[in-house]
């Protein structure tokens, strides 16, 4: 029987197509550049079948985009999960946490930065100021966060600002 009636019997049968191409390679397939009566029957086979079917062997290629267009990069968003993964390792260098745990820890960050942001403006609107300095930051922490940590808070963001200080000149 030719390859071609082999391969229809093997799709009737609908046995896997690395079968079917097992079949064509021990007929022979290109040789030396040249197109083999088997491949160019594989190819008929394909065509029959209605279905594109993946050479074995080919790696497949990453799809283009449509008309030429440039694909986009994905938009950065930014995440407090390197740093919060920092400061638990300082303080519990035994302890994990989990990817929900680190999704709640940075909403808690997002929602203390909006909340610490707008209230340093209405700082700047009530002195009638342009500038955001360190100054209405440390007035923000302290009308929003209660005592102790207020002040833990306070005196890390000091010595922040001194460390930046003292490295850029």
């Amino acid at each position: 029987r030719s390859v071609v009636a082999q391969a229809s019997v093997l799709l009737s049968k609908s046995l896997p197509v690395v079968r079917l191409e097992r079949l064509v390679l021990q007929q022979g397939t290109k040789m030396a550049g040249k197109t083999t009566d088997a491949a160019l029957d594989m190819k008929k086979v394909r065509k029959e079948k209605g279905k594109k079917v993946p050479k074995v062997g080919k790696a497949t290629k990453r799809p283009k985009a449509p008309d030429g267009e440039k694909r986009r990069k994905k938009k950065h968003v930014f995440s407090y999960n390197s740093y919060i993964w920092k400061v638990l390792k300082q303080v519990h260098p035994d302890c994990g946490i989990s990817k929900r745990g680190m999704n709640i820890m940075n909403s808690f960050m997002n929602d203390i930065f909006d909340r610490m942001a707008s209230e340093s403006v209405k700082l700047l609107r009530n002195t009638s100021r342009r500038t955001l300095s360190g100054r209405e930051i440390q007035t923000a922490v302290r009308l929003l966060l209660p005592g102790e940590l207020a002040r833990h808070a306070v005196s890390e963001g000091t010595k922040a600002v001194n460390k930046y200080c003292e490295n850029t000149g």
